[in-house]
């Protein structure tokens, strides 16, 4: 088979004739095809795979946001109570480490969240604090407040053990509650008070996120138009607080008539959204402000037939088009779904019906994937917040890269169920690790990469699926400990078996830095804590992020890849074109 034009010269020497190309990524139309081609194995060579892999250096073939990596937190912590947490040194901390990046307030209960603004509604009623089991609640976090470390303005508490206790019963108990209205579908109101409101900007603000408020789109006047009263409240008044933040409007547009048995079709959806925008325009402080939407969910037909109406009527009032992805059903998951090729490839099919839908209505518009995660339903215990998951959320990442979407938002954070990246003692669990590495090491400039090797000849009439993802871009240029030049390859191995990669043409003969990430402790892939080069990872004693110290290889080894990881290779000293300058 002949090699590719953009193929090294260096590169040719190595390709004797029973080599096949497994994976080229240089077309946006190959991102998709891991089908190898069939070859006969040279005589005396055993059946292991030997990888040759090189890297387009010259030009990048794709260029993503700064914020790619971005977060969600979904408004339920509003009702277990988390919201009045967030002020948490640690969560700070936390979140801080993933920066830049945007902050989206949005999920189900997006479209039953109504603004008061009133500081404590408890008290203007003349009532108790709002939870049962703690008499002046309110004011304790309140105290918890006034007695900050202020850090540029911000409010960092630390919380007492005992305030921390009761909260986590008393999440225990909302939990229940939140699951029984998300397997009905029927959704209670929520209020978010000017006090809510504050802290959430609060930790947004201090983590140096950029929040994205997502309005209720169901309030809705007799005609069926959207009813901007309650929104407009609330954007006058985080006007006044000149609070930075852009806008959304509604979640999951296509479920509406399951929610209330009332569907907004696309059109009127769209109407929604330039009522919106001359909202914004009208408030000097949001004139300029971004607006997403319609945050549609996974593609099929009904839900292209909304996104194509959208797009006719507001395509152009958008500054991205959203969609909503999750993997499958929490509900009925097990480990080794998360091992499976042909469900890590199911993002590639959604992804070019986007695309082509919004290519058509308004080309080169910017496209997010918001609000994605392992698994629907609030995900399992032990599965979709385990090292397994991380499977699919770095092939995601890498995925979404390499296709040209311009940010992908997890869900969550921090909430009620499984699929967040850290959990209720506010420890950073294995896809938090995952992705402080991605920040620390991967820059917005996306390479391709050009893979070669001796693949087993498979049975007549069977597909073999590529279970070694590969993923090249620029070093981040936030990380000061590695040059401009450098490029970071980062590496998922779904086979059983430790694979082997030879650095070949512009990574020849360079010193490489190894991150592997790898499951600790007994339980394997069900693991809720990881290892980093052999050494757990873990918060410190005094609250910060550890260093995330690298394995430095010798120049010129080969990459040894052990079976059912993840792993970072930061190849120094390129030199690479594609990676000097911004």
């Amino acid at each position: 088979m002949p090699c590719p034009s953009s193929c090294p010269p260096g590169l040719l020497a190595l390709m004797a004739p029973g080599l096949a190309l497994m994976a080229t990524f240089s077309l946006p139309s190959q991102a998709g095809d891991r089908r190898a081609l069939p070859v006969e194995k040279p005589p005396g060579v055993k059946g292991r795979t030997l990888i040759l892999l090189d890297v387009n250096t010259k030009s990048p073939v794709r260029i993503i946001s700064e914020n790619f990596l971005s977060l969600q937190l979904d408004p339920s912590i509003i009702h277990d109570g988390w919201l009045d947490f967030l002020s948490s040194r640690r969560l700070v901390t936390l979140a801080r480490g993933l920066a830049p990046a945007f902050l989206r307030f949005a999920g189900k209960r997006t479209d039953f969240l109504q603004f008061h603004n009133v500081k404590n509604p408890a008290k203007s009623r003349g009532g108790p604090g709002p939870d049962y089991y703690l008499k002046n609640y309110e004011d304790d976090i309140v105290r918890s407040d006034i007695a900050l470390d202020k850090q540029k303005g911000c409010k960092i508490a630390q919380h007492p053990d005992i305030m921390l206790e009761l909260q986590r019963e008393k999440a225990a108990q909302m939990h229940l509650v939140l699951l029984k209205e998300q397997f009905s579908n029927t959704y209670s109101n929520l209020t978010l008070t000017a006090r809510s409101l504050d802290k959430l900007y609060n930790f947004a603000d201090c983590s140096g996120l950029h929040l994205i408020f997502a309005l209720n789109a169901l309030r809705r006047n007799p005609n069926n138009s959207w009813n901007s009263s309650n929104a407009l409240s609330l954007l006058k008044y985080s006007a006044s607080k000149k609070y930075n933040i852009s806008w959304e409007l509604g979640n999951e547009p296509n479920n509406y008539r399951t929610l209330i048995g009332r569907s907004v079709n696309g059109s009127q959806l769209g109407k929604d959204y330039i009522q919106l925008r001359s909202l914004l325009q009208l408030i000097r402080t949001y004139s300029r402000a971004n607006l997403y939407g319609p945050n549609i969910g996974r593609p099929r037909k009904n839900v292209i037939a909304l996104l194509e109406g959208f797009m006719k009527v507001a395509g152009s009032t958008v500054d991205a088009v959203t969609w909503q992805h999750y993997y499958i059903d929490g509900r009925v998951a097990k480990v080794t779904d998360f091992l499976k090729t042909r469900l890590l490839d199911t993002l590639s099919d959604q992804i070019r019906k986007i695309q082509k839908v919004v290519n058509t209505y308004t080309p080169g518009k910017k496209i997010w994937l918001e609000g994605v995660g392992a698994t629907s339903a609030g995900g399992m215990n032990n599965l979709s917040d385990s090292y397994a998951a991380g499977f699919l959320w770095l092939n995601t990442l890498g995925l979404l890269a390499s296709q040209g979407i311009d940010v992908v938002v997890r869900h969550s954070f921090l909430d009620h169920g499984h699929n967040h990246l850290v959990d209720q003692n506010f420890n950073p669990l294995p896809d938090y690790w995952l992705s402080l590495l991605y920040k620390r090491l991967i820059g917005p400039k996306v390479l391709a990469i050009h893979v070669a090797g001796l693949q087993r000849k498979p049975r007549p009439g069977r597909v073999i699926r590529d279970k070694l993802r590969i993923y090249a871009h620029c070093t981040s240029y936030h990380n000061h400990n590695y040059v401009r030049g450098s490029i970071t390859l980062y590496i998922i191995n779904l086979h059983r078996s430790r694979k082997k990669i030879k650095l070949a043409g512009t990574l020849r003969d360079k010193m490489v830095h190894q991150y592997l990430l790898q499951p600790y402790g007994k339980e394997g892939l069900h693991s809720k804590s990881v290892q980093l080069n052999g050494q757990p990872l873990a918060m410190v004693d005094d609250g910060t992020l550890p260093e995330l110290k690298p394995r430095p290889l010798r120049a010129g080894r080969t990459l040894v890849i052990p079976p059912l990881t993840m792993s970072f290779y930061v190849v120094k000293n390129v030199n690479a074109l594609a990676c000097r300058y911004r």
